[in-house]
C-alpha cells in the first residue's frame, strides 16, 4: 500500500479548503510521492528476484544503477525542501576509496584506482571521464529545482547549493585548493556566473562564513578554522542577505 492511502481522508479534507492553484500543487505533490514509491517498489522487486546484482551487499531498495540511485535520492530531497520538512540537506554521493566502477562514464576503472593516475595522460583522462559523469548527475536535481515554483520564483532561486570534494589532487592526496561549486541564488544572496580564485592558504571555511552571511546570518564571523570572510562577488556587485534560504551540500 501507498503511504498516501493512510492519509487519504485528511488529504481530501485539505483539498476542499484550497484554491485552484494550491489544489494543483497538492495533486502534483501526491503524484510525486506515488511515483517515487512505485520506483522503489520496482527496485526492491528487481533486486529480490534472485538475479545476480552488481552490488550484492547493498539493501534491496538501493538501485545498482548509479544514475537511478542518484535521481531517486534527489527526488526525495526535492520533496523535503518543497514541503519545508527541512531547510538543510547534506548528501554524500560516493566514497573516495571505493572500488566501484562507472561504465556509463566511458571508463572501466574504479574511482579510487583512476584517482591515482601517476600523471599519465591516458589515466588522467579516465579520471576526468568519471568525474564528469558523476558531476553531470547534479544537472537532474538543478532542473527539478528550477521547475519547482514557489510564489514568484523557483525553488532553485531560493536555495544555496554547495557541491565540493575533499581532494584537490587525489594522486598526491593533496587537500589544498580543493574546488567548490556554489549554485542557486540563495534568495538573492548569490548572483552566480563567477569564477573566484582564492589566494594560497585560504581556508575553505572562509567561504562558508561568507555564505552563511549571504543567507541571513549576518552576525556569523567565524566557523571552524576560518581566518576571515571570502568575497562571493566581484567588487561593486550588489547582493542581498535575505533569510529563509534553503541549504544543500553535496559531494
Amino acid at each position: 500500500r501507498s503511504m498516501i492511502d493512510w492519509i487519504v481522508t485528511e488529504v481530501s479534507r485539505l483539498r476542499r479548503t484550497l484554491g485552484a492553484a494550491d489544489r494543483v500543487a497538492l495533486d502534483e505533490y501526491m503524484d510525486h510521492i506515488r511515483e517515487i514509491e512505485r520506483r522503489i517498489q520496482l527496485v526492491e522487486a528487481r533486486n529480490s528476484s534472485g538475479e545476480e546484482r552488481e552490488m550484492p551487499a547493498a539493501p534491496s531498495g538501493v538501485p545498482d544503477s548509479f544514475d537511478e540511485h542518484m535521481q531517486m535520492m534527489f527526488d526525495l530531497q526535492l520533496l523535503a525542501l518543497q514541503t519545508d520538512l527541512t531547510r538543510v540537506i547534506t548528501f554524500k554521493t560516493g566514497f573516495d576509496q571505493s572500488n566501484r566502477t562507472f561504465p556509463q562514464s566511458g571508463s572501466g576503472k574504479s574511482i579510487h584506482g583512476a584517482s591515482h593516475h601517476g600523471n599519465v595522460p591516458a589515466d588522467i583522462l579516465d579520471f576526468n571521464k568519471i568525474n564528469t559523469y558523476r558531476l553531470s548527475q547534479l544537472g537532474y536535481f538543478l532542473q527539478k529545482m528550477r521547475d519547482t515554483v514557489e510564489g514568484d520564483s523557483s525553488l532553485l532561486d531560493k536555495t544555496a547549493i554547495v557541491w565540493g570534494s575533499p581532494m584537490a589532487d587525489p594522486n598526491l592526496h593533496n587537500h589544498r585548493r580543493a574546488p567548490l561549486l556554489l549554485l542557486g541564488h540563495a534568495n538573492g544572496g548569490l548572483k552566480g556566473g563567477l569564477h573566484l580564485r582564492a589566494s594560497e592558504g585560504t581556508p575553505m571555511a572562509n567561504v562558508f562564513v561568507s555564505l552563511m552571511q549571504k543567507i541571513g546570518h549576518a552576525d556569523m564571523k567565524a566557523l571552524g578554522d576560518s581566518t576571515g570572510e571570502f568575497a562571493l562577488e566581484f567588487p561593486g556587485q550588489p547582493t542581498s542577505t535575505r533569510p529563509g534560504t534553503r541549504g544543500h551540500a553535496s559531494g
